[in-house]
């Protein structure tokens, strides 16, 4: 039997339709979910109805679906709660903000994106004055922190970065270096002794001891620029400007993971000079008038403290910028704070938090 070529054509069009009629679209997942709006809060149960999934037993439920979170920069395993062909995912545990539950059976493949945000509004605190100490005034502050009773700030601007031991009771200054004009230099902490200085966008920090000798460099590989810095003795935390605070191995300075800042409503962008406290980040806001007091664990907004006033007690000039500057001391369990350009520090208490 001789086949012309129409005959031929018409025979691989109807094997074409054999094979894709033999498809079964009961395997395509369709999946409908409690999300309003692409928001979710952690204090609700994620709740997940798949359908287009062949189940004989209760079992199939979850052995024939696997449930990813892409949370950070890493994917975490869910393993959910089967409800009457509901799949309940408790948040309590997961760090706020952007999120993607991918769910995945043999044939298809279903991602859902929803943003977490905290179930509580921030609490706003109030403090008082200690203590009002003086300071150089023309210090573009960026980075503040006490150790051994000592106070170490960082100076910011291109052409007048600057690292500065101080005598924190009268502005003395112990002991300055100046960094080369090609840097500006942000947030510092101290962690086993040593100095962790941010540069802004030149995407480098620089390690020195506590003599200002300049130990070692180290570049941010993920995270956007360098804002603020802190520690909890175990890890850093690294601000770039955005809602993520980036969690840093302290022997690497590698990125591990981040956080993301938020409230019951939004995201909180910004985020300055950074400040370990208690178990807590506090953290000032580029441009707002006060400090957010963060939960390291899921970035939560938990509570704020107005300091709108402060601005007003200094001396008021031209180049008179914003707030910026949080130290702990942990001899006195006060909190020094100040601004950028001011020409004074002050000791404070939180009221509501005594």
């Amino acid at each position: 039997m001789k086949l012309n070529k129409l005959s031929i054509l018409a025979i691989l069009i109807f094997s074409i339709s054999i094979s894709c009629g033999k498809k079964d679209s009961n395997l395509e997942l369709s999946v409908s979910h409690n999300i309003s709006n692409g928001k979710i809060q952690i204090n609700d149960t994620l709740k997940i109805v798949v359908n287009g999934l062949k189940i004989n037993t209760e079992q199939d439920h979850l052995s024939k679906l696997l449930f990813t979170l892409k949370s950070g920069i890493k994917n975490i395993e869910l393993k959910p709660i089967n409800v009457k062909n509901e799949y309940h995912f408790s948040l309590e545990l997961l760090s706020l903000g952007k999120k993607e539950l991918i769910i995945k059976s043999k044939e298809s493949t279903v991602k859902i994106a929803f943003t977490l945000l905290n179930d509580k509004t921030p609490e706003i605190l109030d403090y008082k004055i200690i203590n009002t100490f003086p300071r150089q005034k023309f210090n573009y502050t960026q980075g503040f922190e006490f150790h051994n009773d000592t106070l170490y700030e960082s100076v910011g601007q291109y052409g007048k970065s600057k690292l500065l031991k101080v005598n924190y009771k009268n502005g003395q200054i112990f002991k300055e270096i100046k960094l080369p004009s090609q840097y500006f230099a942000e947030g510092l902490t101290i962690l086993d002794d040593k100095i962790h200085l941010l540069t802004w966008k030149e995407k480098v920090g620089f390690i020195y001891d506590t003599n200002f000798n300049e130990i070692k460099s180290f570049n941010y590989n993920l995270s956007k620029e360098g804002w603020g810095i802190c520690n909890d003795k175990k890890h850093l935390y690294k601000s770039d400007g955005t809602e993520k605070i980036w969690k840093l191995d302290s022997g690497s300075q590698n990125e591990e993971n981040y956080i993301e800042v938020y409230t019951n409503k939004n995201k909180v962008v910004g985020l300055n000079e950074l400040e370990w406290i208690n178990g807590k980040i506090f953290a000032n806001r580029y441009l707002f008038n006060g400090i957010a007091i963060i939960n390291p664990k899921n970035g939560a907004v938990e509570s704020v403290i107005n300091l709108s006033t402060l601005k007003n007690k200094v001396t008021q000039h031209k180049q008179l910028d914003v707030i910026n500057g949080i130290a702990y001391n942990s001899k006195r369990k006060t909190i020094f704070v100040t601004g950028k350009m001011w020409d004074k520090v002050f000791e404070i208490k939180i009221i509501n938090n005594e």
